[in-house]
């Protein structure tokens, strides 16, 4: 028997009894040279939120102030519109949104002078306090004239001064005080459901 000569490389033989594969593989690699990312994600940015003037007129950003801010600095900042309307709603450590009781109030603290924080309009304010403001929207309503008095309050005052004994019996009085009671607690307890929401905090069962 004739001896058999050297076999042919792998690469030969695979190509001499199986062109069909050779070309098949010929074009994968072509494909896959060719094949470019559809989305770039090291050059992505984020767009930004458009707002208009017209949406939050009465709402104006905070920032550029201390980190260890709380809310009571920023109410003694602006205490003089506190009166007439004035909430501070934050949304990180240095950015906060004012909501005032109406876009005059807002306009004219944003042309006062501050020492010690920042105001702009909220068209020009960071994209964190834009989307917040537009997910919130709800709690961004004009801020109300905050009383000084309740009617019970305001007719013991007048009794007093008139020197007038009150014609309410003890079981009245006592029932107004606890309807007073009543009524603080259930807005401190709305309060403090507006804030957890806004602050994304789970609410606890009241």
């Amino acid at each position: 028997m004739p001896a058999l000569g050297p076999l042919p490389k792998y690469s030969l033989w695979r190509g001499h009894f199986f062109p069909e594969f050779q070309q098949l593989s010929g074009n994968m690699k072509n494909r896959e040279s060719i094949q470019e990312p559809r989305f770039d994600y090291y050059n992505h940015e984020v767009s930004d939120i458009d707002l208009s003037d017209c949406e939050f007129p009465h709402v104006i950003e905070i920032y550029d102030f201390p980190q260890e801010f709380r809310t009571e600095d920023l109410l003694r900042v602006f205490c003089s519109y506190q009166k007439k309307g004035f909430d501070i709603k934050w949304v990180d450590d240095t950015h906060a949104l004012g909501v005032f009781s109406s876009p005059i109030t807002a306009r004219d603290a944003l042309g006062s002078k501050q020492t010690v924080v920042k105001t702009r309009p909220l068209s020009q304010a960071t994209r964190a306090a834009k989307a917040k403001a537009r997910a919130y929207a709800e709690f961004l309503q004009p801020a109300k004239e905050r009383p000084e008095t309740s009617a019970a309050l305001a007719r013991r005052l007048v009794i007093s001064a008139l020197g007038v004994r009150s014609k309410q019996s003890k079981t009245e009085r006592e029932a107004e005080l606890k309807k007073l009671q009543e009524a603080r607690e259930r807005k401190r307890l709305e309060a403090k459901q507006r804030e957890d929401i806004w602050e994304g905090r789970e609410q606890s069962a009241v």
